[in-house]
């Protein structure tokens, strides 16, 4: 509507000494073009721009960058930059610019990282000793071996926990690959110590789970895991609280239902070694004994107060293990993560059989429903999962989701699979009730779950053995691979069905390289190449901006800023001769959450 046309001779290219030279009607010479929002057009932002450029005001702006980080790496300081940036003279000058940004950007984030990794270090934590022999006949209680990769974690793990500072690790492991068992064998090592000066008790562990029904299928796995070592396990979240063993005799389960209050009586004067919940764990109420190690569990990312609100007593510092299933390339894990270590666990148990994908054109449907019929005889589940919508109107975007969902579950009742039970779940249903139906589709009151992507990462339905993906070419590979992840819980072959009607070649080529990858990493790097990070884990939201993203490509600018910025929190942990630095690395800014 109303475009603005201006008539140039020229374009950038074309001239030899100059990008842009502002409008200049005689020479026909173009302007740098902005992104408009409504009442702020192109050309008043340049105009703009200008007139802070004459009166000099840039030059008041300081910078966040030291002098000796800008001549070792040939970066223009932060005046020159910002002109460069609106006005460059030739090219050369608009990418060092860039460049110059796209550092900074990952700079301050590491920067901040390792600042509050170092203040996190510099408070009490626990050197634990850790008993080879016990944690090695503790691991041979379980019905099958670790893999290399869970060794390798482990291993880690024991010699952080040997070390005067707190432990800060990120394990990070594709769907189904374990890292439930060692965070088991984390939670062991720890709890087989005695609180300081103590020849009784046992040091706690706290562990933190998205969901209730997440939390809920730890709990019973810990019961299994833990049964022979007569330490006491908690469950705390907002339906109630359970407590492994039960002194009730006449109960069928190992657990009892408790009262909220007697659980945190529990907890509080160290009777409970182990306690599983969701957020409710970090509420006030909550406090601990002798909190020995703090895990938190699926793409949860919490700062050091976060970490410190479980820990309940001043500066004492609790060994902090993070876990996420979404694999991410390693220039995204080094950046988002700065502060932990990271371990990869890459292998899967053996025995765990590959899901079978196949892509799906709109006249081969019938033939996946029946094939899907068939595995329901057999007593088996399925996912349905309906793609987001995209709308510029976000209210309208949610009702036509809403009403993909409902409608297809409808579809599916009347014409498919109308002798099975059918549920469905998406985005605006209130938390308890999303608890409700996982449950029930969990305890198999459902066949068929109609969802959107909504549909909790980590829970645990061995079960369920086929997934449609309807509209998978509208899904990132990281994605996709997620929701396949849904469907690899058990030991019964399972099935994924991209449901897709796709011509355009390059979709074509990254489903086809969905159903070839191998593991969840592989495809991570596809789509950082072919999507772009804007894309990837949904990222748009953090509040890095696009040159940032940019950057993230870049593994040697990651490892570049990521070296620097360790170096001076290194030479100065305080940050007492770089002022401008500590207001950033103390301020909100990049806090990043992975939920």
């Amino acid at each position: 509507m109303n475009p603005e046309i201006e008539k140039t001779g020229y374009l950038p290219v074309d001239m030899s000494d100059s990008l842009f030279q502002g409008t200049d009607a005689e020479k026909n010479i173009g302007f740098p073009i902005y992104a408009e929002s409504r009442g702020i057009t192109s050309k008043w932002i340049y105009h703009t721009i200008k007139k802070i450029f004459q009166q000099k005001i840039h030059t008041h702006i300081i910078d966040p960058l030291p002098e000796h980080v800008l001549k070792k790496y040939n970066l223009p300081d932060i005046h020159t930059a910002i002109v460069w940036l609106h006005l460059p003279e030739k090219k050369e000058h608009a990418e060092a610019a860039r460049k110059r940004f796209a550092f900074q950007e990952i700079f301050l984030i590491q920067l901040k990282r390792h600042y509050e990794r170092s203040q996190y270090e510099e408070l009490f934590s626990y050197q634990l000793t850790v008993d080879q022999g016990k944690i090695n006949e503790f691991i041979n209680q379980f019905p099958f071996p670790p893999t290399q990769s869970q060794s390798n974690a482990i291993k880690s793990i024991l010699q952080d926990f040997q070390t005067d500072k707190p432990m800060s690790r990120l394990i990070e492991g594709d769907v189904g690959s374990g890292k439930t068992f060692v965070a088991a064998i984390a939670s062991y090592a720890t709890i087989i110590n005695r609180p300081m000066g103590q020849d009784f008790g046992n040091l706690q562990v706290a562990y933190m789970a998205p969901t209730e029904v997440l939390a809920t299928q730890l709990f019973e796995n810990f019961i299994e895991y833990f049964k022979y070592t007569g330490i006491s396990i908690g469950l705390i979240t907002g339906s109630g609280c359970r407590k492994f063993p039960t002194k009730v005799a006449s109960s069928q389960k190992p657990w009892t239902e408790i009262s909220r209050t007697q659980l945190l009586k529990w907890i509080k004067n160290g009777e409970i070694a182990i306690t599983i919940g969701t957020h409710a764990l970090i509420s006030k109420s909550v406090e601990f004994q002798d909190l020995g190690t703090v895990i938190i569990d699926e793409q949860h990312r919490f700062g050091t107060k976060q970490r410190m609100k479980l820990a309940k007593k001043e500066g004492h510092a609790p060994h902090y293990l993070s876990m996420t299933a979404t694999p991410i390339p390693r220039t995204l894990a080094l950046t988002i993560y700065g502060d932990l270590d990271l371990t990869v666990i890459d292998q899967m148990p053996s025995g765990r059989k590959p899901v079978i994908t196949t892509i799906v054109q709109p006249d081969k449907r019938d033939e996946s429903y029946e094939l899907i019929r068939q595995e329901l005889k057999q007593g088996r589940q399925a996912y349905v999962i309906c793609p987001r919508i995209d709308d510029p109107d976000e209210e309208v975007e949610q009702k036509l989701t809403l009403k993909s969902v409902t409608s297809e579950a409808k579809r599916l009742k009347e014409y498919v699979f109308p002798e099975y039970e059918i549920g469905i779940m998406h985005s605006k249903m209130t938390p308890k009730k999303k608890e409700e139906i996982m449950q029930a589709f969990s305890n198999h009151e459902i066949d068929i779950l109609v969802s959107t992507s909504v549909v909790e990462v980590g829970v645990n339905v061995p079960n369920a053995t086929n997934i449609i993906i309807e509209g998978s070419e509208r899904f990132g590979l990281a994605q996709l691979h997620q929701l396949r992840g849904r469907v690899i819980r058990g030991n019964h072959q399972a099935y994924c069905y991209l449901f897709a009607d796709v011509k355009n070649e390059k979709s074509i080529k990254r489903l086809e390289a969905f159903v070839q990858a191998k593991n969840g990493f592989e495809l991570a790097e596809l789509d950082l190449a072919q999507r772009g990070t804007g894309d990837l884990l949904g990222m748009k939201q953090w509040g890095i901006s696009d040159l940032g993203m940019e950057a993230i490509k870049n593994i040697k600018m990651v490892e570049f800023a990521r070296n620097e910025a360790r170096g001076i929190i290194e030479q100065d942990k305080d940050l007492a001769h770089f002022p401008s630095l500590k207001k950033i690395a103390e301020g909100n800014q990049y806090e990043m959450h992975f939920e």
